[in-house]
């Protein structure tokens, strides 16, 4: 069966209200105002948007806290929003309206809980520099946090790696093509072969993606002023957890031959949960309890989850669900039966969570 984002089930229409408004970074506004308004008609004690424009959700109004924490950016791309057979296509719909709305739709299910706060945040700026997280990580730290990002309904995502972009730019002064030297081009791939080698010898002994250091080359240009040639490399990179960024600066100051090296944005360190922990345990349970087999899994990618994690130093995981490998494709598509599972999922596990206190 086709039907239009205007003829849908009523328990979804969080979700689906979500995906209908497209909100690539930079342009989370008017999402935001709409979650803001569901978060209130659902009985939210207070829904609000904060300082830098994050949409805030709180239920209860305890000392205890926990936070859920998703983002309600996605990358650009408008795809229509449509239901068939069961299944919601449109931009936003894994990478992460879906955990999001997941996340809201639970909270209301658990209601008021004496002595708690359930904080939903739909934070603006993911799929850029985490504005949205980073301003929240100011916060005191609370009893748990789970981010909201695509795992299955049935998994429980324990870590993400690190990342960061870099240029690397090489110098060298004007000759004729046929004078002997390396030329700034030349120096460059030499850079490049060094890097790729370096991480290769990290990479000894280690099986697992997770556990790697996987820089990738994203961009490359070159030019000269008729004195002076250059050529600058656009390195990204993917971090194991003993691995932090300062180390990767560290070591391309070493092989870059003093080259000139600029950060660009953040960067982030890889992060790893704890699998014993109360808020691994509640989740474990409750997939049982929702008919699941459960599992954990450490993403090569990098989430919000990296920067409240250590921040806090809280028990945290990532719960969401949707096909990771659907993130960011023209075919990002979440089934609702999924979808539904997941809200259960959740509020089981809020519910042993507040009730452990």
């Amino acid at each position: 069966m086709n039907s239009s984002a205007n003829d849908y089930p009523p328990e979804f229409e969080t979700l689906i209200g979500l995906v209908r408004h497209y909100s690539p970074t930079g342009q989370e506004s008017e999402a935001v105002s709409w979650l803001v308004r569901r978060m209130a008609g659902l009985g939210f004690t207070k829904s609000y948007v904060d300082d830098v424009g994050n949409a805030i959700g709180v239920m209860g109004a305890g000392e205890s806290k926990g936070v859920l924490l998703g983002h309600i950016d996605t990358v650009p791309g408008e795809i229509p929003v449509r239901l068939e057979d069961g299944t919601l296509h449109g931009r936003g719909t894994v990478d992460a309206k879906g955990p999001l709305a997941a996340f809201v739709d639970a909270v209301a299910r658990v209601g008021p809980v004496p002595g708690w706060q359930l904080i939903v945040v739909g934070a603006l700026g993911e799929e850029g520099d985490s504005e949205g997280a980073r301003h929240i990580a100011e916060w005191e730290p609370p009893e748990f946090v789970i981010v909201g990002e695509p795992s299955r309904w049935d998994r429980v995502t324990l870590g993400y790696k690190g990342s960061a972009e870099t240029d690397i730019t090489v110098r060298r002064p004007m000759q004729h093509s046929a004078a002997p030297g390396e030329s700034a081009p030349e120096a460059a791939l030499s850079v490049w072969q060094a890097v790729t080698a370096w991480s290769a010898t990290v990479n000894e002994g280690r099986e697992r993606v997770f556990d790697r250091l996987v820089p990738s080359l994203r961009g490359w240009s070159s030019g000269n002023d008729g004195f002076e040639s250059w050529a600058t490399l656009r390195l990204g990179v993917r971090f194991p957890p003993n691995l932090p960024p300062e180390a990767w600066y560290t070591g391309l100051k070493d092989i870059a031959n003093g080259a000139e090296i600029v950060p660009l944005g953040h960067a982030t360190a890889a992060y790893r949960g704890d699998k014993n922990s109360p808020l691994t345990r509640a989740f474990l349970s409750a997939i049982r309890e929702t008919g699941g087999t459960p599992s954990y899994v450490f993403k090569s990618g990098t989430a919000d989850l990296n920067i409240v994690g250590p921040r806090w130093n809280c028990p945290a995981v990532g719960y969401g669900p949707g096909d990771s490998a659907l993130d960011h494709t023209p075919e990002e598509v979440l089934s609702l039966e999924e979808f539904a599972r997941s809200v259960r999922v959740l509020e089981q596990a809020l519910r042993r969570l507040t009730r452990a206190r």
